[in-house]
């Protein structure tokens, strides 16, 4: 008597079958690539911090990486020092503090732990750290390099899933590099940080200390979300460069 492949019992089975084995080749393969994923994390954060300080390949309109390949040896070229803002207030160094994951750090509130970058360039000496917030629809995040008085002399901008042609464009070059050169403390040194606005009346950016950049248009949402970012998350580093005028 042949088997019966028509009936309800052996659908389910056969379905149970393509489950566990799809299963356990997804699972044979991410393990498989877990170590070239995690080498992968670790080059795309060089090159982000590189990148940020102005160690990149761009050409006049388009935004380039230095190549992975590269990558490691000019990071530990131009980075000097990598440290810690702990929580208490310690300041701890830390070669590995470039893969602390910033989105579990700001899941921790006030126990949070800050990474802070110095890179040296052309005798000139960048402050480089990892910011994250939310755009319109998910994540986004960025490398924001500042000179010992906060003002902004490199960025990158990246998101998770913002609306091509629109909030997408803030990894473009032509809003990138309208921060370089912004103040983010105010005339009388308080912290203030930059709004993303249709309202200024810079468009050409000439005006570094209005803490204002042009808008994206069609992107009001975006650009909210990565102002609230700016301001949010690079406040916390006041502290620290406050102390580096006083030494």
């Amino acid at each position: 008597m042949s088997k019966r492949t028509d009936s309800n019992g052996y659908t389910i089975l056969f379905a149970i079958g393509m489950v566990v084995v799809v299963g356990a080749l997804l699972a044979f393969t991410a393990a498989s690539l877990k170590g070239k994923i995690s080498t992968n994390v670790e080059l795309e954060k060089q090159q982000n911090i590189l990148y940020a300080m102005g160690v990149n390949e761009n050409n006049e309109t388009s935004a380039i990486f230095v190549s992975t390949k590269d990558a490691p040896e000019l990071f530990g070229k131009y980075i000097t020092k990598q440290i810690v803002l702990e929580s208490n207030g310690d300041i701890t160094e830390d070669d590995k503090a470039y893969l602390i994951d910033i989105k579990k750090e700001k899941a921790k509130g006030a126990e949070r732990r800050l990474p802070l970058f110095v890179g040296e360039k052309d005798g000139k000496t960048f402050y480089i750290v990892p910011i994250r917030g939310k755009g319109l629809w998910d994540a986004v995040w960025a490398y924001i390099a500042m000179d010992e008085n906060m003002v902004i002399q490199g960025a990158y901008f990246d998101h998770k899933a913002e609306t091509a042609g629109l909030g997408a464009n803030i990894k473009e070059r032509f809003f990138m590099d309208d921060f370089i050169g912004e103040h983010l403390l105010d005339s009388k040194g308080n912290f203030k940080g930059v709004a993303i606005t249709k309202s200024n009346a810079d468009p050409l950016n000439k005006d570094k200390k209005d803490n204002e950049v042009d808008a994206i248009a069609g992107a009001t949402i975006t650009g909210n979300g990565v102002a609230d970012m700016l301001r949010n998350d690079l406040k916390l580093y006041k502290p620290y460069f406050d102390k580096l005028k006083n030494k």
